[in-house]
């Protein structure tokens, strides 16, 4: 008995089938299609965060900022719906000994593994000219970018708080107590 060595139209298509499936088997995702491209802003949190209360002029936010990532963060800038102007500030001791406040231009570096506090009397978000008041109770968002571009979003109660009379050094118009 003979048999028929020829290939069927079946076996050829399985055969064309496990072929493409067995090519299927050894592609590899790019590490970009599997973990995503990470940014600082998923590894850092701010928590404990508030604003003092004020009707106009200006106030500070706070809280604490933490990095659970193996690089620095640096946060650049910060915008709110809340002041029509926002700085980074930090709280210095001029030439006199007195403790003021002044524009960070370098931001706010949060080092890897590690947190920095944004407080009264220290480093703070520095909102200028509010656009309505900040009454205890109410809520203020924030957007902070971050020196990779990415940005951190958080909302922050407002607290009635007295203390850390600083002025404000640097533009003249603005020195002034802020009790902040």
């Amino acid at each position: 008995m003979k048999l028929n060595t020829a290939p069927t139209r079946l076996s050829v298509a399985a055969a064309a089938l496990m072929l493409a499936l067995s090519g299927c088997a050894g592609a590899t995702e790019t590490p970009a299609e599997t973990t995503g491209s990470a940014t600082a802003a998923d590894t850092l949190t701010m928590t404990d965060a508030w604003v003092k209360a004020n009707e106009d002029g200006m106030t500070g936010a706070f809280g604490l900022l933490e990095n659970s990532g193996t690089e620095d963060i640096t946060v650049v800038s910060a915008e709110t719906t809340a002041a029509s102007m926002i700085e980074l500030h930090e709280t210095v001791a001029n030439d006199a000994g007195d403790m003021v406040m002044q524009e960070n231009p370098d931001g706010f570096v949060v080092p890897a593994d590690g947190s920095i506090e944004l407080a009264p009397g220290g480093s703070h978000i520095m909102l200028m000219g509010l656009t309505g008041p900040l009454t205890a109770g109410d809520e203020a968002t924030f957007t902070l970018t971050l020196d990779d571009g990415s940005s951190l979003e958080f909302s922050a109660p407002v607290k009635d708080y007295t203390g850390a009379n600083e002025t404000y050094e640097g533009d003249p118009e603005m020195d002034t107590d802020t009790d902040n």
